[in-house]
């Protein structure tokens, strides 16, 4: 029997923990769907049982916000299509380009959270605070969760950024950049969820 074609050993063991890693972090981002989900929902439920006038009042005071929130949905898209080009560089083997694309990833989640920073700072100068309305609550709960996840997933970048620059390990190339893609189903998550709070959190 020929044995020409037979798939290595190593091949089929990483691509076996290829496999683990990815469906581990579906099955990570599933409870996290419920998670921000049940934000969601009660937020909605809160809001319908508002008394007329009182939401759009609310949404009056978020106005001078959505300028802001407006940059940081634009700096998460951008933020995406890097990760999105980090990963295949990473199946590529690219490593320069692949830490290069983690940096640039990085970066938009570091502006992001300059950006939150100076929005929050605005709303505690005029006095709005969680205890101020239960709407504020809400705000600070949904935005500061997230902007907890974007601090979660700026660590997980760093690590990558020095494990694929280190000499020692291997995180890139078809059989190894299993992590890396891992990683970018994490951020895609995170700027998901953004793209559904901006909207309903100051839009609508």
């Amino acid at each position: 029997m020929s044995t020409a074609h037979a798939i290595p050993a190593e091949s089929q063991g990483a691509a076996s923990e290829h496999t683990l890693v990815k469906f581990g972090m579906w099955l990570f981002l599933a409870s996290e769907v419920m998670f921000f989900g049940g934000f969601f929902s009660s937020y909605m439920i809160t809001r319908l049982g508002m008394k007329p006038g009182v939401v759009e009042a609310w949404q009056e005071e978020l106005k001078p916000n959505r300028p802001l929130a407006a940059i940081n949905t634009l700096v998460l898209i951008v933020s995406s299509l890097t990760m999105a080009m980090a990963v295949a560089s990473a199946r590529k083997g690219i490593k320069n380009r692949t830490v290069l694309l983690l940096g640039l990833t990085s970066l938009c989640g570091v502006v992001f959270l300059i950006v939150k920073f100076f929005e929050y700072g605005a709303k505690i100068e005029h006095h709005h605070y969680p205890s101020s309305h239960v709407l504020y609550a809400f705000y600070y709960m949904m935005t500061g969760f997230h902007g907890l996840h974007v601090i979660g997933g700026l660590i997980a970048l760093w690590l990558f950024m020095c494990l694929v620059s280190k000499k020692t390990a291997d995180y890139t190339g078809e059989a190894n950049y299993g992590n890396i893609e891992s990683m970018g189903l994490y951020w895609h998550f995170v700027d998901l969820v953004w793209i559904f709070l901006f909207p309903l959190m100051y839009l609508i």
